[in-house]
């Protein structure tokens, strides 16, 4: 079995498939030897499960995973990584890869055809640029997962994983807490990474979530609301939902204070169930006209 966590092993094998780092793919290859092991370990890899992976460069998370899990089924998007990996993961039996853009992909199709009614985990290395709209996408497909671990930017772990109503809190957050509960798990250094990034990464898992922490009319038009309110942050909600909803002032003004609030109030400010009573109230308001 080749120790993909060597620099030199890396390089080899990339050399021979004649593979190059792609930036506008945004890929920084994992050579940390503690790093992948922690991460298939903290995100619930283990005998009786599935592991879904998304992107999986040279194989270095996914054969910590397929040491783990029952099986491994890996959506990777560079077709030059195919030959790589048929290569560094020869010794495995128990892994799948597809060969798609998890961002048009159709996941609940491959959960089911892949792992039937098996339990499962989701786990991934992202690169930077597109953190949110996979993390989202995963989330908003309500995937049958058990949780969703994730390397993403430090800076991008804070916020994500912040409280609703906090500073670092954003539209993101109110999502990604609405779908599941998140907790960082621990930090690695750019250094960790082939070639390195200019910042450090972290390793999130959300545990999804049974049911919604809220209960709103229309989800759609809740997450409109959010959208909206965090769209222009320093403004107050009257303002900010007034632009972003395309609605008036009166209109905005008297669902505020309907819910309970003041039309000076800041979005940013609210707790998610405080969130969810000015979506009820716009909600009833909008329906009303």
């Amino acid at each position: 079995m080749k120790n993909l966590s060597d620099i030199n092993v890396v390089k080899d094998v990339m050399s021979r498939h004649g593979f190059t780092f792609s930036k506008a793919l945004g890929q920084n290859f994992i050579i940390n030897p503690t790093v992948c092991p922690r991460i298939a370990e903290e995100g619930g890899a283990r005998k009786g499960i599935g592991a879904l992976e998304i992107g999986a460069g040279v194989g270095v998370l996914t054969a910590e995973l397929a040491k783990r899990a029952d099986k491994v089924v890996c959506i990777e998007l560079d077709t030059r990584l195919l030959p790589v990996l048929d290569e560094t993961l020869a010794d495995f039996d128990n892994v799948t890869i597809i060969n798609e853009d998890v961002l048009k992909a159709d996941l609940n199709k491959i959960v089911k055809e892949q792992f039937g009614d098996m339990p499962f985990v989701v786990c991934a290395n992202l690169p930077y640029y597109i953190t949110s709209p996979v993390i989202m996408k995963l989330l908003e497909s309500r995937l049958p997962a058990e949780s969703v671990t994730v390397m993403v930017q430090k800076e991008a772990a804070q916020r994500l994983c912040a409280k609703v109503g906090s500073r670092d809190a954003g539209a993101v957050t109110v999502a990604v807490d609405y779908y599941s509960e998140a907790q960082k798990l621990f930090d690695v250094s750019r250094g960790s990474f082939m070639p390195s990034p200019n910042v450090d990464s972290a390793v999130i898992r959300l545990d999804i979530r049974n049911g919604s922490p809220i209960d709103v009319t229309d989800e759609k038009f809740f997450f409109r609301v959010v959208k909206a309110s965090f769209a222009q942050r320093r403004k107050t909600a009257s303002n900010s939902l007034s632009a972003g909803l395309s609605l008036s002032k009166d209109v905005v003004n008297r669902a505020i204070e309907n819910a309970g609030f003041k039309p000076t109030v800041r979005p940013e400010s609210l707790s998610m169930e405080e969130l969810g009573e000015l979506s009820e109230a716009l909600y009833n308001e909008v329906n009303a006209l």
